[in-house]
């Protein structure tokens, strides 16, 4: 694989705390953009960024329309919006229908950041009580990135983790305090 150019994350239900968890562990010499899409059910993420940001030592800013992807830098999908990377690595945000329920979709995410990268593309599913994420793992797998999941047994909530194995595989599949430590060694020379 090729070293990546950028990772996307993805979770739901006991995702705050397991990003907490990896944004903490990254190390902050990092130069890939760091993408999050996490589902919060409030109409803003403003706090979630605010807490993340306590946890990390990479800056945390949520994502905007128009905005050029930054490396080493977390942007957190905007609430209510779909949040899609363009090929030129630019933000657009949509309001098209929810897809599995959700507005932003973890697999929206996955799939656009995948077309931009391709195999420069690290995507990392969490806990979460739904699917989603899923498909959108199995088209950056499909394109060549490499796909990591949270061992559904060390999820607060397994399903999203366990429906991401089951339709998308996965190059690792680690306890939450090993995908910091994978990642690092993945992404860093």
């Amino acid at each position: 694989m090729t070293r990546p150019a950028a990772i996307v994350l993805g979770c739901s239900a006991g995702g705050p705390e397991a990003l907490k968890v990896v944004l903490g562990g990254l190390d902050p010499r990092l130069p890939q953009a760091v993408l999050v899409c996490c589902h919060t059910g409030s109409e803003t993420v403003a706090l979630l960024c605010e807490l993340l940001a306590r946890a990390s030592r990479l800056p945390v800013i949520e994502a905007a329309e128009r905005e050029a992807v930054r490396g080493g830098t977390v942007q957190v999908a905007p609430a209510g919006y779909h949040l899609l990377v363009e090929r030129d690595l630019h933000f657009t945000l949509s309001t098209d229908p929810r897809v599995n329920l959700v507005r932003p979709s973890i697999d929206v995410l996955f799939a656009s950041a995948a077309a931009a990268w391709r195999n420069a593309l690290v995507g990392v599913v969490l806990s979460g009580a739904n699917a989603d994420g899923a498909d959108g793992l199995r088209e950056l797998r499909r394109l060549g990135g490499c796909a990591i999941v949270q061992s559904p047994d060390d999820a607060l909530a397994s399903a999203m983790p366990q429906a991401a194995l089951a339709r998308a595989g996965a190059d690792h599949c680690v306890p939450l305090d090993a995908i910091a430590p994978l990642l690092n060694q993945l992404c860093l020379p």
